[in-house]
């Protein structure tokens, strides 16, 4: 039985036989798929920081480049703290064996991120908190119109206070995430300015 060949093995394969992939190209793309299979593994926890250093020890400029912007990409103000600190070290890890490194002003920048992200949950926490007090204390909040088989409106209970928690959440949220999904791509950007 032959060996099963990867997705980059074939559109490389194809690339070669039209003659459309300059020596760089290739090149490039095999780098993008090596980095993809190192990323896979670090995602999925089966690697840290640590061996994410030693797997790209000695690589290229854009190698490095690559997989940090990789690592940035992956970062969201939704991630556990585990995943933005794993990714975070993973950054650090990668700019550090740069010949040029920038590291001061890239973890400067990473915790931006962590505080941007610990505040908006923070905030969600309190007012999911604060809202729940709200419903319990004032049963009316719960209420809604109905209209009766006679034609008469009455009011019902109609929700749980979950239920109010989770529609006066959803309106919270709507209102201020973009602040905070503002804010924390704004230092994202900066971010990747800072990656050379």
């Amino acid at each position: 039985m032959g060996k099963v060949k990867s997705a980059l093995e074939i559109a490389l394969e194809k690339a070669d036989k039209v003659g459309v992939l300059s020596a760089e190209e290739k090149e490039r793309m095999q780098d993008e798929g090596r980095i993809a299979e190192i990323m896979k593994d670090f995602f999925q926890g089966r690697t840290d920081s640590n061996a994410l250093w030693q797997k790209l020890k000695g690589g290229k400029p854009s190698v490095l480049r690559m997989a940090q912007m990789t690592l940035i990409d992956s970062l969201s103000m939704n991630s556990l703290p585990e995943q933005m600190e794993a990714r975070q070290k993973g950054i650090l890890a990668v700019e550090s064996l740069k010949e040029e490194q920038n590291t001061v002003v890239i973890e400067s920048n990473l915790k931006a991120l962590a505080v941007i992200a610990r505040e908006y949950e923070e905030v969600k926490a309190k007012v999911a908190a604060d809202l729940r007090k709200h419903v319990e204390s004032n049963p009316q909040l719960r209420m809604k119109p109905v209209r009766t088989p006679d034609g008469k409106t009455m009011m019902q209970m109609a929700v749980t206070v979950d239920e109010a928690v989770k529609a006066k959440m959803d309106e919270f949220l709507s209102e201020h995430e973009e602040q905070y999904a503002n804010e924390f791509a704004g230092v994202i950007e900066e971010l990747k300015i800072q990656i050379k």
